[in-house]
């Protein structure tokens, strides 16, 4: 417990004071407290919009929150601290109850949607430590949601004609690749382990699945804007 507790303590200290928390003077926590420190800094910071998830080198995966404080619509302007990773991904609104089973109906459970993750740590110096990154809710800092995908059938996302401007560089421009290929089965990974974590999944919710741009940092005065064909545009501005 003592474990959880501190790297509970300091990330909240972290969030609230808006200076982070040195990781070298933290405990190093295994995966299921990485998990219980997630849950126990959720609990204080509100709502769950939605999780993120991406594959480890062994199961079980990454999950991590995203907060609903710190969710906004396509077009916003956010605040920086002193910089803010950006990274263009394909989501997936959960529409309709998810049931034990969400993927064996996924269309009618979810609705693609494009979306910005927004990328920031709680923690200096814990590049090297996954675990201690898996506890500050895998370094999200929130969530842009772009516009839906109408009249999915169900079919998979894999290499997407895409791109993102921020500020004056082009960060991509062409053919993307879903992460390990498959959207859907990011999706499918995320709905079997998440059980009840942070309260589970729920109608209203996002699930993001990996980013097609890879994630590069920007500073304020930063205008982003990323497109996906099929889908549309979406937008933010650094401030």
């Amino acid at each position: 417990m003592r474990t959880i507790d501190t790297l509970t303590q300091a990330l909240l200290d972290a969030r609230n004071s808006g200076s982070r928390a040195d990781a070298s003077a933290l405990p190093s926590p295994d995966y299921q407290q990485a998990l219980a420190v997630q849950r126990a800094v959720q609990a204080r910071i509100g709502k769950v919009s939605g999780f993120k998830v991406a594959r480890r080198a062994e199961e079980p995966p990454v999950i991590a929150p995203i907060p609903a404080q710190k969710t906004f619509p396509s077009g916003a302007a956010l605040p920086v601290r002193d910089r803010l990773g950006i990274e263009l991904e394909i989501g997936f609104e959960v529409i309709a109850s998810p049931g034990p089973d969400p993927m064996q109906d996924a269309a009618r459970v979810f609705r693609p949607r494009l979306v910005l993750e927004l990328v920031d740590t709680r923690l200096t110096g814990a590049e090297n430590d996954p675990l201690l990154k898996l506890a500050d809710m895998q370094i999200n800092d929130g969530l842009v949601l772009g516009p839906e995908l109408q009249r999915w059938n169900g079919q998979d996302f894999s290499t997407l004609d895409a791109r993102l401007t921020c500020g004056s560089q082009i960060v991509l421009s062409g053919s993307a690749t879903v992460p390990g290929g498959s959207a859907l089965t990011n999706l499918a990974l995320l709905c079997t382990h998440l059980g009840d974590h942070c309260g589970g999944l729920q109608i209203g919710q996002t699930v993001i699945t990996g980013s097609l741009s890879g994630l590069h940092y920007f500073p304020a005065a930063t205008d982003v804007v990323g497109h996906i064909d099929g889908f549309g545009s979406i937008s933010c501005q650094l401030r």
